[in-house]
């Protein structure tokens, strides 16, 4: 194959990409990964405009895309291509219409982004192709030839929608986005609430599903919540709610958030609409309600960073699908398990979410928890613990035990989220729980006191460490004050919160258990770190927080840069660790990701330079350039920017921009309050269970591949690089040449010359 030359040229297969349904954040990253891998493995790739109303119009509606088609589209809301309804599609007849449009581009595949309705229509398409090409050649409308080379349609879904309701996938394209409009309301909602003591009832979106309404608030702290699976247990739910909401503002709580989901009912299946809730609240509770009720907000506005690699991800596995895919093999659901891109079968999962909207139809409640995830069940449980207005009184059976919760390390977002939840989940289970102030300084100063249920009220939502934190990993004297700190506060545990020298710290513990028995207690590491280095876990928390606010920051950058013709070179943090450089990369639509792990030589940033000449010499005007602060000890950020600047001879102007500090600062995002809570519940129960044992496990906590696991500190060298503190082995770097296909000004076997 010659450097111009398409894969299979002469050979072309064509591929046809709709959006169907309602409009979710992160379809358009997934429109421009499925048309630019499409094009980079050699397909001819069509739009088809407004979904399956598109495809039986036909004409201008399906239309050819090249590899510019999807430039600057990353960033966008809703979905460039449209997305409509379609009664037409719905009969035989406009089926037909819609094959015969599809032939006359000789398009027999198809990758369908909607939700299960789309996804239904598409499949019953493809079980009708053949008779329906049987139906258009004996009417003359094609030629048995055609009929003959297309006998059979591959279709690959995607799951577009904000409700976070389809079986197959943890999240859906969407959802993420959804909960950052929500917790950002409730955020705003909180602060005027407390200032009026007030309550306010807020409706979100879900008509079969609750996890917006309940993750929201598990992300928000509000203080009751309904969502069709789980309708509330009694009869009386309203008094039940009114006294719940009383005893949180005696236990000193200024404001009281109520969240239901639109398709809230009770028991009998009756609606609770939000109006029926304001009205019990004002008449019980005697005072002012307000509603708010979010709507389409949430559909709206530019897509998480989240959403973006997870648009860009399953759009990439969808291309890889459909040219895998057989004419036997049932169509395939592209989903996301962890982190972890899958294939499961595609009317499988339209089935089996179906069972869930039957369950909720028949009063099945039970029925239809039990078909919710496992996480979507201990998110229930947690959030049932935390809308408590205080905890239950401690059973006088169950051994109860002292322990304590510090930061260490870095200040990440979500760090006070993991603390409020060990805190109240440890109280609640009849435990006592001390805060340990400034990290394991503060452990060797005694800077120890206990907590209460309402000493972290407010903290979910907040930035930075409330606990304090520091860097200190203790030796000689310390070690010793830290060991006294135990043994004078009879601490049975410890959970630590951080990142690097936070694990640091408890592995120094650890191999120090034989010089000092205060340590010989159980101990567990929770990942809290922007960085997102640590080892054992997929994600840190922090990590989200700050790769929206690095997209958030580039968004703004690259609009000043197309406005003058510009390239810009920004750094992030990480230090030796490229993730926040990759996944920043990746959720921007940079040209190029400068990673530590990857190196930098003279010969990428001449690459580098010449791609540049060519594409703003063909009418390009923005240049964008993600550089890991610890990328090259040589090559830096001013470096690069220098050499990019004197070799631009005039063509365009380059800035560097260095985002510091803002990338740790900020409220957690919806994902890091969530992950926080999650993982300090799993701390707080290992921590339990080993003490029950009169265990003296040491361990780090994380989440890999979907699967929580306890990692022995006793491992903890053996998986680090020590050098470059990060782990051995990272996930993530896979996904590096999925960035690189995208970011290319065309595809690998195009002549740029020939492109312009």
């Amino acid at each position: 194959m010659t450097d111009t030359q398409a894969p299979n040229a002469g050979l072309r297969q064509r591929l046809g990409v709709l959006t169907s349904g309602g409009d979710a954040q992160g379809m358009n990253a997934a429109l421009r990964a499925i048309i630019r891998t499409g094009i980079e493995r050699g397909l001819d790739v069509y739009a088809i405009y407004e979904g399956y109303q598109g495809m039986v119009e036909g004409g201008p509606r399906i239309r050819q895309m090249n590899w510019d088609s999807v430039g600057g589209i990353l960033h966008k809301g809703g979905t460039v291509i449209g997305t409509a309804r379609s009664d037409a599609f719905r009969t035989r007849e406009g089926r037909r219409q819609a094959a015969k449009n599809l032939l006359e581009h000789g398009i027999d595949r198809l990758v369908v982004i909607g939700g299960d309705g789309s996804l239904t229509g598409a499949n019953l398409f493809r079980q009708e192709w053949g008779s329906l090409l049987a139906e258009l050649a004996e009417l003359g409308e094609i030629s048995q030839e055609t009929a003959a080379a297309h006998p059979y349609l591959l279709i690959v879904g995607l799951v577009g929608s904000i409700d976070n309701d389809f079986y197959g996938t943890d999240m859906t394209i969407g959802a993420d986005s959804a909960l950052h409009r929500i917790t950002e309301a409730v955020d705003a909602i909180t602060s005027t609430a407390a200032s009026h003591q007030r309550t306010f009832v807020v409706k979100v979106m879900g008509r079969n599903c609750g996890y917006l309404a309940m993750m929201g608030a598990l992300a928000s702290s509000a203080d009751w919540v309904l969502i069709p699976e789980n309708p509330p247990a009694v009869d009386n739910w309203q008094d039940v709610m009114c006294e719940r909401l009383r005893a949180g503002r005696k236990a000193g709580r200024r404001d009281s958030i109520v969240i239901l989901a639109e398709g809230a009912r009770d028991r009998n299946g009756k609606t609770i609409g939000s109006s029926d809730v304001q009205r019990v609240l004002e008449e019980k509770l005697g005072e002012d309600v307000r509603t708010t009720v979010l709507g389409h907000v949430q559909r709206g506005g530019a897509p998480s960073a989240y959403d973006r690699i997870l648009g860009t991800l399953m759009g990439y596995g969808a291309v890889e699908a459909i040219l895998q895919a057989k004419p036997e093999d049932e169509p395939a659901l592209i989903g996301i398990k962890g982190n972890r891109i899958t294939r499961t079968p595609l009317m499988e999962c339209v089935n089996k979410t179906h069972a869930v909207a039957d369950a909720i139809a028949a009063k099945d409640y039970d029925r239809a928890m039990e078909l919710r995830t496992n996480s979507f069940k201990d998110s229930w449980r947690t959030l049932m613990t935390f809308v408590r207005a205080l905890p239950r009184p401690a059973p006088e059976d169950q051994k109860h035990f002292r322990i304590g919760v510090l930061n260490a390390g870095a200040p990440a977002p979500g760090m006070n989220a993991a603390t409020r939840a060990a805190v109240r989940l440890g109280i609640d289970k009849g435990h006592t729980m001390f805060g340990i102030s400034n990290g394991f300084q503060g452990l060797a100063d005694c800077e120890v006191r206990p907590m209460d249920w309402m000493s972290v009220s407010g903290w979910v939502s907040t930035g930075g460490s409330n606990l304090g934190t520091s860097r200190m990993v203790p030796k000689g004297s310390q070690l010793y004050s830290i060991a006294r700190t135990i043994e004078n506060n009879h601490l049975q545990a410890l959970l630590i919160i951080g990142g690097w020298p936070a694990y640091e710290a408890a592995y120094k513990l650890y191999t120090e258990r034989e010089n000092f028995p205060s340590f010989n207690i159980p101990m567990v590491c929770l990942p809290a770190s922007i960085n997102n280095n640590l080892p054992g876990s997929d994600f840190s928390v922090g990590a989200d927080t700050a790769l929206n606010s690095i997209v958030e920051a580039v968004d703004k950058v690259k609009q000043s840069a197309v406005a003058a013709r510009r390239v810009f070179v920004v750094e992030v943090m990480g230090h030796y660790c490229g993730y926040l450089a990759l996944m920043g990369a990746l959720a921007t639509g940079a040209e190029r990701a400068y990673l530590n792990e990857e190196g930098v030589s003279i010969h990428d940033l001449t690459r580098d330079v010449d791609d540049l000449l060519r594409g703003f010499k063909s009418g390009k005007r923005l240049g964008l350039m993600i550089r890991n602060e610890y990328a090259n000890p040589v090559y830096t950020t001013p470096f690069i920017s220098a050499l990019f600047e004197e070799e631009s001879k005039g063509l365009f102007d380059v800035r560097q921009t260095i985002l510091g500090h803002l990338q740790q600062g900020g409220d957690p995002s919806p994902f890091d309050r969530i992950q926080a809570t999650r993982l300090a519940r799993l701390c707080v129960d290992f921590l339990s269970e080993e003490c029950n044992h009169d265990s003296q496990r040491s361990a780090y906590i994380g989440l890999e591949a979907g699967q929580i696991h306890f990692h022995d500190m006793q491992d903890f060298p053996r998986v680090i690089d020590a050098k470059r503190l990060r782990p051995r082995n990272q996930w993530w770097m896979d996904i590096s040449k999925v960035a690189k296909i995208l970011a290319q000004p065309g595809p690998s076997w195009q002549n740029p010359e020939e492109k312009a």
